[in-house]
């Protein structure tokens, strides 16, 4: 009880009745006494794991957060999710099961939520797909919840320089280019990641975090705040105390993440200059609160926002730069100031978005991070949703550090990422190329892997900007250059890009918002005639079950659509 209320909104199933004794004695095994069984039943999702850097210090958070919902009269558990690392699985056949394991998080959440009949939530994730898919689950499950974010990695020093993750896949182009040596580049394998935290430029994870924090699902300053900082541990205390809280309060999940917290998430991750991964998650988190977003929504809001912030891939700074003079509420505080935030929204702190930001701290005046709104890096956002006869359901193009606004050449078209590299690794791939990698999607990958070797590749032999790359296939929050990903449909439903030869002329123009190709509707009717469907890659397991289910990258490759 608290106040008087009974905040057993689900569990009172279980901690009431001479009929669920045997429940009950289930829980007395794991520490429950009379007094835990009046309160409410509060799970703690942890995405601890030893595979990555991003989440190897969660568990440690975990307790913190178990305390601080104890501290508060609830009675908390902690239940653990997988987690996959992008950076160890990209370049190679793991990558497959890279956005599979977003819907396995998620339906993890969700059957252990569900089953012990949980009344709130705190779920505390780091790698790229954790923020997505406990979003997804806190929105399908629709109980009071807190998200928080286990942090950003501190840069790696090397020769007195920043270097991270990135730094890694782009030395190994320049090796094969011969313009460092072995030992320059084992110096950077040794040094790019030295400790906790998720990537820190602006990559996915820091993306996806600074947009459940702009969605009102995190504490204020949650996507910032490193991962080794004794702040992240508060946070993780505060979110139990604050699922009490909304509890109380009867705020659920539903409340929150509203058509308006979806449009300032993308206004941040436009300013911010975020990863492509956001319109696969954002469509995805939508779906769960059935909440109607469509790219369209993102290009909407891209014309009315500048890119601000000077941040890696295609800048210099990193996550932990931008916390340094005021973090991610420092840019709200600012776009919240022009008019580009629905200040309204209702935040997880009880508030609205408009209210916390009132106590947020400006940025620092002499930075050089966030450039001033009269002087942005780009007059609008820089992730841009293409269409055409290449990709009539759409595509995303990342145009930030981009010089050139328009594409056209050659197509020289792959059915694989591995085709493609040796291809890059010949001296195939020349100034003015198109580069064309399909049957990558969701069903044709399976799994829709991203290309960051490949684009690292291209940026490590000097050839960033000067060849374009095209793929039914997704991008890492890392990958930089003349980039387009997430074509629809894909190649494998018999999508246009699968009609494609090389030697195709395509033109890609992100001012026209136009990615298309010189074959005649009635060359196209022809091509389609002749196509033959391939089997899907996978026969058996995860894959196979994925692939049949998953939906196109334009709805966000979720597997829960209704028919």
């Amino acid at each position: 009880m608290s106040n008087g209320k009974d905040l057993r909104i689900r569990s009172k199933v279980i901690s009431e009745g001479v009929n669920r004794v045997p429940n009950r004695a289930m829980l007395r095994a794991v520490g429950f006494t009379d007094e835990d069984f009046k309160k409410p039943m509060i799970g703690v999702a942890s995405t601890w794991s030893e595979v990555t850097p991003c989440n190897m210090h969660i568990n440690d958070l975990a307790v913190q957060a178990k305390q601080g919902v104890r501290d508060h009269s609830g009675a908390p558990l902690i239940f653990n999710t997988i987690t996959v690392s992008d950076g160890i699985s990209m370049g190679h056949d793991g990558m497959l099961f890279s956005l599979p394991s977003r819907e396995a998080i998620a339906d993890s959440i969700e059957i252990v939520a569900g089953a012990e009949r949980f009344d709130g939530l705190v779920a505390i994730g780091g790698c790229d797909k954790n923020t997505p898919a406990c979003l997804m689950a806190i929105g399908r499950l629709n109980i009071p919840s807190v998200y928080v974010y286990g942090g950003t990695i501190q840069p790696g020093k090397l020769d007195g320089k920043n270097v991270d993750i990135v730094s890694a896949f782009e030395a190994v182009g320049q090796y094969h280019e011969g313009k460092i040596t072995d030992e320059q580049l084992y110096k950077v394998e040794c040094s790019a990641c030295p400790g906790p935290g998720s990537c820190g430029g602006m990559y996915t994870a820091n993306t996806m975090a600074a947009a459940a924090e702009a969605m009102g699902m995190s504490l204020p300053g949650s996507s910032s705040t490193p991962a080794i900082s004794p702040d992240k541990g508060a946070e993780c205390a505060a979110a139990g105390k604050q699922v009490i809280s909304l509890l109380e309060q009867e705020i659920y999940p539903k409340d929150i993440m509203t058509k308006k917290a979806f449009e300032n998430a993308i206004t941040v991750v436009m300013a911010l200059g975020g990863s492509t991964n956001a319109f696969l998650h954002l469509l995805a988190i939508a779906h769960s609160v059935e909440v109607d977003l469509t790219l369209d929504d993102f290009e909407r809001i891209r014309l009315r926002v500048p890119h601000l912030a000077d941040l890696k891939p295609s800048g210099r700074h990193v996550m932990q730069d931008l916390n340094e003079i005021g973090g991610v509420p420092g840019v709200m505080k600012l776009l919240l100031a022009e008019g580009l935030l629905h200040g309204d929204c209702l935040t997880v702190t009880g508030k609205t978005l408009a209210e916390n930001l009132a106590e947020a701290a400006p940025l620092q005046d002499d930075q050089e991070i966030i450039r001033p709104l009269n002087q942005p890096l780009k007059p609008n956002g820089p992730l841009v949703v293409l269409r055409g006869n290449l990709a009539p359901e759409g595509a995303v193009a990342k145009m930030s550090g981009m010089k050139k606004q328009r594409f056209v050449g050659p197509a020289k078209v792959y059915d694989s990422e591995e085709d493609a590299t040796e291809a890059i690794l010949r001296n195939e791939i020349h100034k003015g190329d198109v580069l064309v990698i399909r049957y990558c999607g969701p069903k044709g990958g399976p799994g829709m892997p991203e290309m960051l070797s490949v684009t690292a590749l291209i940026v490590g032999k000097g050839l960033g900007g000067e060849v374009a790359l095209i793929t039914d296939g997704r991008f890492s929050g890392g990958s930089h250059g003349f980039v387009v990903g997430h074509v629809s449909p894909e190649a494998q439903v018999g999508g246009p890009i699968a009609l494609l030869r090389s030697g195709d002329i395509i033109t890609i123009d992100s001012e026209t918002q136009q990615i298309m190709f010189n074959a005649s509707e009635e060359e196209l009717a022809a091509r389609a005639r002749a196509w033959v469907k391939p089997p899907l890659k996978a026969s058996s397991g995860v894959l196979v079950k994925y692939a049949r289910l998953v939906s196109s990258a334009s709805k966000g490759a979720v597997t829960d659509l209704s028919e």
